[in-house]
């Protein structure tokens, strides 16, 4: 199912609205909101570090359709923005749930250092930085998370994520075995 870059671009516009709510981990408590209705620290940093990577994902994908010169790569990005926009919605649920209300912002570094890459030069980039580095984050995020999450349902949504997340990280790993071999 290819999608014209047009289309990938309105995709990744509609995953930065759907992210917005994730970030910063700002919640009703500030608002004065009831006892249940607040995070601990440790659900708070996951939604916003969670929300930070997928809006850093989504930016990083969003340049590889267009600064990216190998097709595989291209291909990955692109599933990448329909799979994290996906994960996106389910977190977006929870994050509304708890009144998590500011935009993710992405991870500067990461998406500043790939702007003004074009072909090669950006593929091995994003590979080593986005496809590779960052899903092992989210993966390490995610699993602790399900593991040590205090909510609940921000636990099962994790443990529910977390299988897609380390395939896209096995994804990841065979496109770089992949582009280090040619």
């Amino acid at each position: 199912m290819s999608r014209s870059p047009r289309t990938l671009i309105a995709l990744s516009l509609a995953a930065a609205a759907v992210f917005a709510p994730l970030a910063q981990g700002q919640t009703q408590a500030a608002a004065g909101t009831t006892q249940s209705d607040k995070l601990s620290p440790i659900d708070q940093q996951f939604m916003q570090d969670a929300g930070q990577a997928g809006a850093t994902e989504l930016a990083a994908s969003k340049l590889a359709l267009t600064h990216a010169s190998d097709r595989q790569v291209r291909e990955f990005a692109q599933r990448m923005i329909v799979d994290h926009t996906k994960l996106a919605r389910n977190l977006d649920v929870l994050a509304k749930r708890h009144g998590i209300t500011a935009p993710p912002a992405a991870d500067t570094a990461v998406v500043g250092s790939l702007q003004n890459l074009q072909g090669a030069e950006f593929d091995k980039a994003y590979i080593e930085k986005v496809a590779v580095d960052g899903h092992r984050k989210a993966v390490e995020l995610f699993r602790k998370e399900s593991e040590t999450g205090n909510d609940t349902a921000l636990k099962a949504a994790a443990a529910k994520a977390l299988p897609i997340i380390s395939h896209h990280y096995e994804m990841a790993q065979q496109l770089a075995k992949t582009k280090a071999a040619s």
